[in-house]
């Protein structure tokens, strides 16, 4: 369909509709991480400007549909890390995340915990608390960025090399004696700062999910309190319901 077909009196917007439907076709025969057509392709083959075009990727991009890669071009999403957070008699068990998982360590500081860090930690104030702020890679892309507060006394000797591969929560069980048991999770949406989008190699506000956890031992102390944000567009998590006569 050319410009002329849409006859000379339709608003742009009805043109930048047309362009989002073609790449929402695209994106849907299309594999994750397919190439698109150059701007300049798109708008001849669509006959609207570049300006129509780019402004419907850039919209399609903020919903995490698109991504665009510096110096590369405009992508389809890349197939997303799956999480499953799946139901048993004892509570959420948490089976691995799929892809092979490693981590390079950017913060490892100690300090005195302040009164709201103490209550969140159920310790005195002023004990010392571990930080480790550390970038989690999939198949060596970034994907999150986790921050552990732990209880700097549960962890003597613990190092940087030690938080940078390996299953951490087998870590404090096989060297600690530290077994966890539960945890208090929430997860909200959100978008990145500065900081994050350049760790997770994102542009700014790009979105994310954003975790805190809270876990206990098997003797209910508090074994860290944890704030992660997982990259919206390359993480998902699933789970499983169950359902009672009670359930609405």
């Amino acid at each position: 369909m050319t410009a002329d077909a849409l006859g000379p009196d339709r608003p742009p917007t009805a043109k930048r509709d047309r362009v989002r439907r073609h790449l929402l076709n695209v994106i849907e025969k299309a594999g994750p991480g397919t190439g698109l057509a150059s701007e300049r392709d798109l708008a001849q083959e669509l006959g609207v400007s570049r300006p129509t075009v780019r402004a419907a990727i850039d919209e399609l991009t903020r919903t995490g549909l698109l991504v665009r890669q510096r110096g590369r071009g405009t992508f389809t999403s890349p197939h997303k890390v799956t999480q499953e957070l799946a139901g048993t008699a004892a509570g959420l068990g948490v089976p691995p995340a799929e892809g092979h998982w490693t981590s390079g360590v950017v913060g490892f500081t100690t300090a005195p915990a302040s009164p709201p860090r103490a209550a969140r930690l159920e310790i005195t104030p002023g004990a010392p608390v571990l930080r480790v702020t550390r970038v989690r890679y999939v198949d060596d892309e970034p994907i999150a960025i986790e921050r552990l507060d732990l209880p700097a006394e549960l962890v003597p000797g613990l190092a940087p090399a030690d938080m940078e591969a390996g299953n951490f929560y087998r870590l404090l069980r096989e060297r600690f004696g530290i077994t966890v048991a539960e945890a208090e999770q929430t997860m909200e949406p959100a978008v990145t700062n500065p900081e994050q989008a350049e760790l997770l190699d994102v542009p700014v506000y790009a979105p994310i999910l954003q975790v805190e956890r809270v876990t206990r031992d098997s003797g209910g102390r508090i074994v860290e309190l944890t704030r992660s944000v997982y990259r919206g567009d390359r993480y998902r998590i699933t789970s499983k319901l169950r359902f009672d006569a009670d359930s609405g």
